[in-house]
């Protein structure tokens, strides 16, 4: 009994090992591409499948309304507003909140692969724990956006050819996931990584930009409260101490030539 049981726990460090060196380790950009696609095509419909109840996302929302006010930070309402009193300005901030979440996030992780492989497993690592810990608190804490929210917030990025609510986008966009907000998590990973990473200042700085905007976007949109985006910025925190403490240093290239990467 006591041999069975030291075999398993060999077994069981094995596995904790080879997971660390999977980890730890710059894969080809194939291989790589696969991976991210694959985990975040899950995230999407893992999104869509606990949906949850409405009630039950509107009563969170109503939570979340109540804790800002206590906080004095209910300020939603007038950062949307102000953004609609701006001409073109709410056009250029819906098609931010579009585009830039997977599109940035996705350019990063190609310009860390090819040009900082030493840095690349901790922020790739970072970013696949960053969604899983998002897709529990989706679990656990449905929570309806501020447009949804019967508190007087517009939806301003659907119209047109665009829905948020309806249709073939609707369909694995899970529209009680506001808690946390990964376009908040996702763009302090990518903001710090650049302002770190990046040789030009300029690059640099706008990296230490992009959070703060980012942020703007998501408010003004009426897709968050300030309370997702802190969420958010938890999940980032504790996804980069956990990737920290799963990536040994250093960078294993896994078959790859390195002269690539220059």
């Amino acid at each position: 009994m006591i041999h069975a049981a030291g075999e398993l726990d060999q077994l069981t460090w094995t596995a904790s090992l080879h997971r660390r060196g999977w980890l730890s380790a710059r894969h080809s950009l194939l291989a790589e591409f696969a991976m991210v696609i694959g985990l975040y095509a899950v995230y999407e419909a893992t999104r869509g499948l606990v949906a949850g109840d409405a009630q039950v996302a509107l009563r969170h929302a109503q939570d979340v309304v109540s804790l800002e006010r206590s906080l004095h930070i209910f300020v939603e309402e007038p950062v949307q507003h102000a953004a609609l009193a701006v001409p073109g300005l709410m056009g250029t901030l819906g098609f931010a909140y579009l585009t830039l979440h997977l599109s940035v996030t996705a350019g990063l992780l190609l310009w860390l692969h090819r040009r900082r492989p030493t840095a690349y497993p901790v922020v790739r690592t970072t970013l696949l724990l960053a969604t899983a810990l998002a897709v529990v608190g989706y679990v656990v804490f449905p929570t309806a956006p501020p447009r949804l929210s019967e508190i007087g917030i517009a939806d301003t990025v659907s119209g047109g050819n665009v829905d948020l609510n309806k249709g073939l986008l609707s369909s694995v966009y899970n529209p009680f996931a506001a808690v946390p907000s990964m376009h908040v998590g996702y763009a302090l990973i990518v903001g710090a990584s650049v302002a770190r990473y990046a040789a030009n200042l300029i690059t640099r700085l706008a990296g230490v930009a992009y959070p703060p905007f980012v942020l703007l976007v998501i408010v003004a949109t009426g897709n968050h409260f300030l309370v997702d985006a802190a969420a958010g910025a938890a999940v980032a925190g504790v996804a980069l101490l956990g990737a920290r403490s799963l990536v040994r240093p250093g960078v294993q290239d896994s078959g790859m030539v390195e002269g690539s990467t220059r």
